[in-house]
């Protein structure tokens, strides 16, 4: 079993800006998948903001982040970043979520989505987000 715990910080129209200088600080690879990319635009003026990004570097740092939807609330004092797991299989995620929801407020439940086969996002009893998912090839052009 491997399960690999990443810092996903949280912006507001900031986020390529943040990896990309994470990036120059840490080395290794980019990756940046705009909501155009995922083909889930629901204002074009953030079309080409960042959904998902990450930088992994050989190092073993990595981080990740996006952008803020303007329609949802943001306060970098209140959910600057998430704490994300991702494993290498559905079994392993669902045996975590199952232990994190209990006594959490579900944000997201856990279930397939468009780039991976689960995914889920819950505050825990402590008000810590933890997005969880199973790891996946990245399916944006």
């Amino acid at each position: 079993m491997t399960v690999h715990v990443t810092n996903h910080l949280n912006f507001r129209g900031d986020a390529r800006a943040a990896l990309e200088f994470y990036h120059s600080v840490f080395g290794g690879d980019i990756a940046v998948v705009t909501y155009q990319d995922a083909h889930n635009v629901q204002s074009p003026a953030e079309a080409n903001q960042v959904m998902w990004g990450q930088v992994a570097a050989n190092n073993g740092f990595r981080v990740m982040a996006y952008d803020v939807p303007a329609r949802l609330p943001w306060d970098p004092g209140t959910n600057a970043f998430f704490v994300s797991v991702r494993g290498d299989s559905a079994a392993e995620i669902a045996a975590l979520w199952d232990k994190l929801a209990e006594g959490a407020t579900v944000t997201q439940p856990l279930a397939p989505s468009g780039w991976t086969p689960l995914y889920g996002m819950l505050k825990d009893r402590f008000g810590v987000t933890w997005v969880l998912d199973v790891a996946s090839e990245s399916k944006a052009p």
